[in-house]
């Protein structure tokens, strides 16, 4: 093994309980600080209390109202910019894809009358 990686082991560490209770233990840290122990732990004295020290449940509920609220607020932006959308399709007269459409069949009529009249000139000339 090799040597000077291992942490320093404290025999004698001092654990503080937030009820009051301390014990020693052997630790890498010299002081310990925990929020419950087996003095005050519901399954060691058989009490039926909510313990919640930190505000776990209140972040927990905080961090669910303003996921709801951020949804809500995305729910209205994405509406309004799906209203803009509609206002802005049907003002719009036509698509550049339409515009195309129309002149390509505009192009091919007139390529087909040009065709017409060479058609019939050839007979004409022929006669």
């Amino acid at each position: 093994m090799k040597a000077n990686i291992h942490p320093k082991w404290y025999k004698n560490a001092k654990v503080t309980c937030s009820c009051g209770n301390t014990f020693t233990t052997g630790s890498t840290e010299p002081v310990i600080e925990v929020d419950i122990c087996s003095q005050c732990h519901p399954y060691f004295t058989g009490e039926m209390k909510f313990v919640d020290r930190q505000g776990r449940v209140e972040k927990f509920k905080q961090k669910m109202e303003q996921a709801k609220i951020l949804h809500e607020k995305k729910q209205k932006e994405l509406e309004e910019k799906l209203s803009q959308q509609s206002d802005a399709q049907a003002t719009e007269e036509k698509s550049y894809q339409d515009i195309l459409r129309e002149k390509q069949t505009q192009l091919r009529q007139s390529d087909s009358k040009q065709e017409a009249k060479v058609a019939g000139t050839s007979k004409t000339d022929s006669k």
